[in-house]
C-alpha cells in the first residue's frame, strides 16, 4: 500500500476529505519523527506495536561485487516490534 492508497482508505473510512486525511497522516509521520530523535525515542501504539530507535555498533562489511572488507559506521536505525493485535491478524 502507498501513501496515497492509505489517504484514500482513511479518508474513506474517516468520511473526511483527502486533504484533512494527508494531513493527518502527514501530522502523525512528523510526530513519530520527532519522538525518535529524541535520546530514548519511542511510540508505542496498543495493540499496533511499538516504534523504537536502536544504535547499531560499527562493524566490518564485505563489499558483495569485490569481495573486500569495508568499515561500516555506527548509526541509529529504527526498529518496530509488532504488539499482540497485528501479530494476531497477520
Amino acid at each position: 500500500m502507498t501513501k496515497s492508497e492509505l489517504i484514500d482508505k482513511m479518508a474513506k473510512d474517516a468520511k473526511i476529505s483527502k486533504v484533512a486525511a494527508g494531513a493527518a497522516l502527514d501530522s502523525f509521520m512528523e510526530g513519530v519523527t520527532k519522538a525518535l530523535k529524541k535520546k530514548n525515542g519511542k511510540v508505542t501504539l496498543v495493540g499496533f506495536g511499538t516504534f523504537s530507535k536502536v544504535r547499531r555498533k560499527a562493524r566490518k562489511g564485505r563489499n558483495p561485487q569485490t569481495g573486500e572488507p569495508i568499515k561500516i559506521k555506527a548509526c541509529n536505525v529504527v526498529k518496530f516490534k509488532p504488539g499482540k493485535k497485528l501479530k494476531d491478524a497477520i
